[in-house]
C-alpha cells in the first residue's frame, strides 16, 4: 500500500517555507477548493465537469503540459466553463530526482499552453532551491499543495475508503486533491459525486482557488 496522509499534519506544512498554499483562510462563508492533477483526460475530465456543472461548482485543474497538447478541446473546456488552470509540469516530473535547471525549462514549456500563475509540483516533491528558483522566475505565481488527499491515486484502496479519506477530514477552507487520470478513474467517478453531494447538504460554496 502506498503511504500518505489524507490529511496534511501541521508539522509537515511548517517544514516548508512560507507563502505555499495549503489551505485557504475564512473568507466569510464556507468554502471547499477542489483541485484535479494530471489531465486534461478525454473521458475523466469531461465526467468531472459535467459533475462540477451540475452543482454549479468551480474547481482547479492543474494540467500536465503534454495532456494539454494532446487534448487541446478538453482544456479549453476548462477554461471556457470558468474553472482555474494550474500548471503541473509538461512531463509530471518529480523535483527531487530532476536538476533544477530541467525542472524550471519543463514548468516553463508547460506555461507556454497553459498561461496559469497556479503551481502545484507533482506527488508534491519540489526542492527549496526549485522553489526560490520559480519564485525569481515568477514572482506572481502561487505553489499550491493541499490539505486533503483523497487518495483516488491508489489502486489498493476501494472507492468508499477514497470516499472517507475525504469526507473524514475535509472542513472549510481545505484544499482537496483528485486526479482526472486513468488511474484515479475507478476511485474518482464513484467518489466525486458524493463528495459533491455531501458539500452541498453541509451548504459549502465550491469554488475555484484565488
Amino acid at each position: 500500500m502506498q503511504k500518505y496522509w489524507a490529511k496534511t499534519p501541521q508539522w509537515l506544512k511548517k517544514l516548508f517555507p512560507a507563502g505555499l498554499v495549503w489551505d485557504v483562510p475564512d473568507t466569510g462563508e464556507p468554502t471547499i477548493y477542489l483541485t484535479f492533477d494530471d489531465g486534461p483526460h478525454p473521458t475523466a475530465t469531461p465526467f468531472v465537469l459535467d459533475q462540477l456543472a451540475a452543482y454549479n461548482a468551480k474547481a482547479s485543474f492543474f494540467c500536465v503540459g503534454n495532456n494539454v497538447s494532446e487534448y487541446p478541446e478538453v482544456f479549453d473546456r476548462i477554461k471556457a466553463e470558468g474553472h482555474a488552470p494550474g500548471n503541473h509540469t509538461y512531463n509530471h516530473l518529480n523535483g527531487w530526482h530532476t536538476d533544477n535547471d530541467t525542472y524550471l525549462s519543463n514548468i516553463n514549456k508547460a506555461n507556454e499552453l497553459i498561461g496559469a500563475s497556479l503551481f502545484r509540483p507533482p506527488y508534491g516533491r519540489i526542492r527549496l532551491s526549485q522553489i526560490r528558483k520559480l519564485r525569481q522566475a515568477h514572482p506572481q505565481w502561487r505553489v499550491v499543495m493541499w490539505d486533503v488527499l483523497s487518495g483516488d491515486f491508489d489502486t489498493t484502496i476501494t472507492p468508499e475508503q477514497c470516499l472517507h479519506n475525504v469526507i473524514s477530514n475535509v472542513q472549510p477552507g481545505s484544499i482537496i486533491v483528485f486526479h482526472d487520470s486513468d488511474k484515479a478513474w475507478p476511485r474518482l467517478s464513484d467518489t466525486l459525486p458524493k463528495v459533491l453531494e455531501y458539500c452541498a447538504q453541509q451548504d459549502w460554496q465550491l469554488k475555484a482557488l484565488p
